[in-house]
């Protein structure tokens, strides 16, 4: 089987970004036979239950102009407050809500971290019982936050099997799924991550910016499972000391450097209070930041370095192509194919300094633009949105064939 790749426009040389959509937007929903508890009318939008809706990821695969499926709005979880913008962990993996809640289909993107493989399986029956399609994104075929990737493993076994379409970002990731499942996915690509109105403001700002200053920016966050900082951080560091006019910025957050934080890393933290006491790099300690503070962060710099040694896609290098920040991305995963990046090589059993030096020094020297502008994400929005609206047409169809052989 092949994956469905959809048309893409703009190709680097070495590297896979947009793969994009040529059919126009606004494709209409096709009329089917109607599951049993879900009655749904050809004149009305598809109703979507979306694990999770509110996602950013999630919001901008709507048209910019509105409209599009209908998507449920994340149930709030046990125990939360009404006002409460915490979606995890999503009601809507349940198997007794999908059981007592109308929708069309149900498309998984991310949340099911906590689910059981019995309990996914009991999912995917209790859809199949009411008659309604899963249609799974997937994003992660390595998850970033689990040093053993067993369970997440076995949570993929159950769902993409069951997926009556199956999306994903990269053809490097629908060529994975095909090798691991013999199953064909619909590549379709990441959608803009920062709103358009900032990112007309930030791209406007850096080309108006007349400075030799070149800032390289690490963010070690709270030091999820597949970072991997402090093997990096030695060729990093001396490799911007070299360079004229360079400063490294290393960001983390409170639980990883305070003496009482949840996620204290002692050998990271003095390493990185050594470096900061030596003037060789500027530290930055501080909470999470919110979203108009990552793009002002990410907007300040020249280079964003990834350090990681295991993952798959990322919508942090999506948001610094947005706002025109070069990337330097390590070879696991497949970042390389979602957009022009600067590669180097690391993964679980590999590194090679000498490969991210190159990237930097690259970068330094000839000041890259591998951003995406805004036609091309206004572009690439209404194309993700058609495919998006093909992808549930088809998931439909198959449902309506299964209820009408039951």
């Amino acid at each position: 089987m092949r994956s469905r790749a959809l048309p893409r426009g703009n190709r680097a040389a070495v590297t896979l970004l947009d793969h994009d959509a040529a059919a126009p937007a606004g494709v209409a929903p096709v009329a089917l036979p109607a599951p049993p508890s879900s009655p749904r009318s050809a004149d009305r939008p598809v109703t979507v239950a979306s694990v999770p809706s509110g996602h950013v990821y999630v919001r901008h695969l709507a048209p910019e102009a509105g409209g599009g499926p209908r998507r449920l709005a994340d149930p709030r979880p046990a125990g939360q407050p009404a006002e409460s913008q915490v979606w995890w962990p999503p009601a809507m993996l349940d198997a007794a809500w999908v059981r007592q809640h109308e929708f069309d289909l149900l498309h998984l993107h991310f949340g099911f971290d906590a689910r059981t493989p019995a309990q996914l399986t009991e999912l995917v029956r209790a859809l199949r019982e009411t008659g309604r399609p899963l249609v799974q994104t997937v994003h992660d075929l390595r998850n970033p936050h689990h040093e053993d990737r067993s369970l997440h493993d076995a949570q993929l076994d159950v769902l993409v099997p069951a997926a009556d379409e199956l999306v994903t970002l990269t053809a490097g990731a629908a060529a994975d799924i095909e090798r691991r499942w013999g199953r064909a996915a619909t590549v379709v690509p990441h959608p803009h991550v920062v709103d358009l109105r900032t990112m007309a403001v930030a791209q406007d700002a850096r080309a108006r910016r007349r400075t030799d200053a070149f800032r390289v920016g690490l963010h070690v966050k709270s030091l999820r499972a597949g970072m991997a900082p402090m093997t990096i951080l030695p060729a990093l560091v001396e490799t911007v000391a070299a360079l004229p006019g360079a400063v490294l910025q290393v960001d983390a957050h409170h639980d990883v450097m305070d003496p009482d934080g949840a996620r204290r890393d002692d050998r990271l933290a003095t390493y990185l209070r050594r470096l900061e006491s030596d003037g060789l790099i500027d530290l930055r300690v501080h909470d999470y930041f919110t979203d108009a503070e990552l793009w002002a962060y990410l907007s300040s710099l020249d280079v964003s370095v990834l350090p990681y040694r295991f993952g798959t896609h990322s919508g942090w290098l999506e948001a610094c192509r947005d706002l025109g920040t070069t990337v330097v991305a390590p070879t696991c995963g497949y970042y390389a194919d979602q957009g022009p990046v600067l590669s180097y090589v690391h993964a679980e059993e590999t590194y090679d300094a000498a490969s991210l030096a190159d990237a930097v020094r690259t970068a330094h020297a000839t000041r890259p633009r591998l951003g995406a502008g805004i036609d091309e994400r206004r572009r690439q929005r209404a194309e993700v949105a058609a495919a998006h609206d093909r992808v549930y047409a088809a998931a439909l169809e198959k449902a309506g064939r299964r209820c009408a052989s039951a």
